[in-house]
């Protein structure tokens, strides 16, 4: 592969007067070209107009050396050679300008020469890939004037120690986000191998979508603490449930106001995008806002500035977003309650977070980091017997634990038993009593019954009357779960848990929908009843 080597005209290194001892003195740039094992086929040479004279006499000595060399200048005017926006400015002109072509050769950027600056411009350009090329450093010799030259690679995977290093920085990282917790699901783990990516390498929204309980804050909260950890973020984490605005108060919660927006607006107030500046906000439930707020939120996201309500004053605020939400957004634009323009704009990372019953060998592990939390905030360790354990497990990964608030119940479940252990060790008896409790909950207390006056609601008289008591049965447990899923394909999931691994393809979503369609329902109206 051909080499080309890019220097900038040293005016004090390079010049070494115009007589005959110039060729016993080392010279960055001409002595580069005396080293046999290093061929070069062309040197670009980058040198201020002022410098024109020197510059004709370098390129001459080259070609002196070098009979067939190819060489080719290149003119700056910069005005001050330490302006770094300056100096910056041109060299990422010639980058863009200059025509690269590596795949079929080899280039090196020579930074013995030049002002502190221009180096630190080239080292930032190539680290950015905007040369596609290597480094080259010289120092002279008491060899004579060819000196001695040291190439440096900036690809800091072909360095085993730092390749290693990055290797270790990154598991800590997943481990960050994973709150150190040993997950064993495949699907899960190579999401949160994504998110720790785009985490660390984007500014851009990341969009967070899963039922209610999986854990939507809890990861915003842990990549913000990854970010400010690298230096990316130095302001706060805010936080806000969308759901629980509404009117004049969800203008103000977020964007702020004058005083005298609104009656009881008293004061001025700088609203939750304001006090996220330099840091992250997470907008969850972010399907619940009015039109009114998304389209104001959809500029501050691309511009960066919005108006306090009551205000004729824009304001700024640079902060990461995150957004989560337990609805199909895309079911909210088709009803006019979602815009669009700001989903397109929130979803270039979206993340779904599986349910707990999705990730069921996640239990035993999550389990566990529970149990250590407990003994964090309560200062005191608390296990389980085997027996004890064993039982819990298997009620746990049974299709008869329901989970409903995913996580949420798990942390709620473990919380009550840890509590009842007086002795440390929570017993089978202290786990049988937890399970009637979860079963009860899940349950709702519902008598068949009032299950039967629901599904006649639902259903049209005469289909309702021609169902036997087994249909009516089966029926009434399908509508409870498609009401507890947050999507169709989570409830079909759920009621198709065992035939569906038995199937070489098929669609639970489709099949659901079929069956319901018999009886002349529809999921979303399910949801809504």
């Amino acid at each position: 592969m051909n080499n080309t080597v890019v220097s900038i005209l040293g005016q004090r290194l390079d010049n070494a007067g115009y007589g005959q001892k110039r060729w016993l003195r080392w010279r960055p740039t001409l002595s580069l070209l005396m080293h046999h094992e290093f061929p070069v086929d062309e040197l670009v040479l980058i040198h201020h107009r002022e410098e024109q004279r020197l510059a004709d006499l370098t390129m001459n000595d080259v070609l002196h050396i070098c009979p067939g060399l190819k060489v080719t200048p290149y003119v700056t005017d910069f005005h001050d050679p330490w302006d770094f926006e300056q100096v910056y400015g041109q060299l990422h002109d010639f980058a863009h300008d200059y025509p690269f072509d590596p795949e079929r050769r080899q280039y090196y950027f020579h930074i013995t020469t030049g002002t502190h600056v221009a180096q630190i411009c080239v080292y930032l350009l190539t680290e950015a890939n905007y040369f596609p090329g290597k480094l080259i450093q010289t120092a002279p010799s008491k060899t004579g004037p060819d000196g001695v030259y040291q190439i440096i690679d900036l690809d800091l995977s072909r360095y085993d120690k730092i390749a290693s290093r990055f290797r270790r920085e990154e598991q800590e990282a997943i481990r960050h986000l994973k709150s150190g917790i040993e997950t064993r699901n495949r699907g899960y783990n190579q999401m949160i191998t994504e998110i720790e990516q785009v985490a660390v390498r984007s500014t851009a929204p990341i969009f967070l979508t899963g039922p209610t309980g999986v854990g939507k804050s809890h990861l915003a909260r842990k990549i913000y603490e990854l970010k400010r950890q690298r230096g990316q973020l130095t302001g706060r984490f805010v936080e806000v449930n969308c759901a629980t605005l509404r009117g004049d108060n969800a203008m103000s919660t977020l964007f702020g106001h004058v005083k005298g927006a609104y009656t009881g607006a008293a004061r001025d107030r700088a609203g939750l995008l304001m006090e996220a500046d330099g840091g992250l906000l997470f907008l969850d439930e972010i399907g619940e806002l009015g039109l009114d707020e998304q389209a104001m939120l959809l500029r501050a996201i691309e511009d960066r500035v919005f108006t306090p309500l009551g205000s004729d004053r824009e304001v700024s605020s640079h902060f990461q977003l995150i957004a989560g939400t337990n609805r199909d957004l895309q079911e909210r634009i088709s009803q006019g309650l979602f815009r669009e323009d700001l989903l397109a704009r929130i979803n270039l990372w979206r993340y779904s977070l599986p349910s707990l019953r999705e990730r069921s060998e996640d239990i035993e592990p999550n389990i566990e980091f529970e149990l250590q939390r407990f003994a964090r905030e309560r200062n005191q360790k608390v296990s389980f017997n085997r027996a004890a354990k064993a039982k819990y497990l298997a009620f746990a990964l049974s299709n008869e634990a329901l989970w409903r608030a995913n996580f949420r119940d798990l942390n709620a479940s473990i919380t009550r038993m840890a509590t009842l252990a007086t002795s440390g060790r929570i017993s089978e008896e202290i786990v049988e009593n937890e399970l009637a409790r979860l079963r009860a909950d899940w349950q709702g207390g519902v008598r068949l019954d009032e299950d039967f006056d629901s599904l006649g609601a639902l259903l049209k008289k005469d289909v309702y009357e021609q169902l036997d008591l087994f249909e009516r049965l089966q029926l009434a447990q399908v509508i409870r779960i498609c009401q507890q899923s947050h999507s169709l394909a989570d409830a079909g999931r759920k009621l198709f848990d065992k035939s569906r691994l038995r199937r070489k393809a098929g669609n639970d979503s489709q099949r659901l929908r079929a069956y319901l369609q018999k009886y002349g329902l529809v999921f979303k109206d399910l949801q809504l009843s």
